[in-house]
Order: C-alpha cells, then sequence, then structure tokens
C-alpha cells in the first residue's frame, strides 16, 4: 500500500516540477474543490498570482490535513489560471511553496489550463487537488491481544 511515481521512459523527465503520473494502491480518495486565493474571511489574499497561488495551496493543505492527509499524500492537481502573461509567475510562486511541502519531490502531476476567467473578477488561480489517504490496518484492542496470548493453545485431533 503505497504511491507509485510512474516515470514512463519514453518521454523522458517532466518539463516542470511534476510527474506523469502517481499510482495510489489501497485507501481512499480524498477529492478537493478548487481553491482561490482567498482567506478563512473570503478576502482575496492580494491581487498578484504569487499571493493566490500560495494562498490557494496552503487552502489546499488546510483540507488535506483537516481529512487526516498531508500535501505528500496529493497525487493529482488541476490549476486554472485566468492570464497566460502570469505563468512565470506562477511557476515561480509554485515553486516557492512545493519546496516547503514536498522539498525535492516527487510532485504530483498537474493539468494546468488558461481560461477567460473564474467565478469572481478578483481570482486569478484556482487549483484543485486528489489526494489518497492510506487504508489503515485494523488492530485488535490490547486487552484481547493478551486475552489471546495468555490462552493456551487447542489440540486438533
Amino acid at each position: 500500500m503505497a504511491i507509485k511515481v510512474i516515470e514512463p521512459k519514453e518521454l523522458g523527465k517532466p518539463a516542470g516540477m511534476y510527474s506523469y503520473g502517481m499510482l495510489a494502491s489501497g485507501g481512499e480518495l480524498l477529492v478537493v474543490a478548487g481553491q482561490t486565493g482567498t482567506d478563512a474571511s473570503g478576502r482575496v489574499a492580494g491581487l498578484d498570482i504569487a499571493s493566490q497561488t500560495k494562498q490557494s495551496l496552503a487552502n489546499i493543505r488546510a483540507v488535506v490535513a483537516a481529512a487526516g492527509c498531508s500535501m505528500r499524500d496529493i497525487i493529482r492537481f488541476q490549476t486554472f489560471l485566468t492570464r497566460a502573461e502570469d505563468l512565470d509567475a506562477f511557476r515561480k510562486a509554485r515553486g516557492e511553496a512545493y519546496k516547503a511541502y514536498f522539498g525535492d519531490g516527487p510532485y504530483p502531476p498537474n493539468t494546468l489550463l488558461v481560461i477567460s476567467r473564474l467565478a469572481h473578477p478578483d481570482y486569478l488561480v484556482e487549483i484543485e487537488a486528489l489526494a489518497w489517504k492510506r487504508a489503515r490496518l485494523a488492530v485488535a484492542p490490547k486487552a484481547k491481544v493478551a486475552a489471546r496470548k495468555a490462552r493456551p493453545a487447542r489440540r486438533r485431533r
């Protein structure tokens, strides 16, 4: 039960901070709705792509933490930008945030789309995430385990 990074040899290295794919076995999937660069009060973090990107990722971190996961459990991002001219600044801000969340990788796969607008005209970025929550192994209560150990083994006839 683990996350396996998929790296097809015929594709070479990814062009940015993402993996081509991740395979997760066992556990549950957490679907994180698109997060914009707004804080808990609903205020936009800033009118620049860097502050909104960092806030969007912080919001995702809050959701995955509330579900008992971490950022390293994310297996996919989908990002929507409203201005193509923000691509470089977005990548820089994402790179800074990724270093804090993922260290040197691996980084989740990410689909990046440039669209005409989001739900509010001040929103410059929205990021969705898919995370994998590891399956928990059933653990017997300590009293039952102790009772099993204290019982003599049955003889078979």
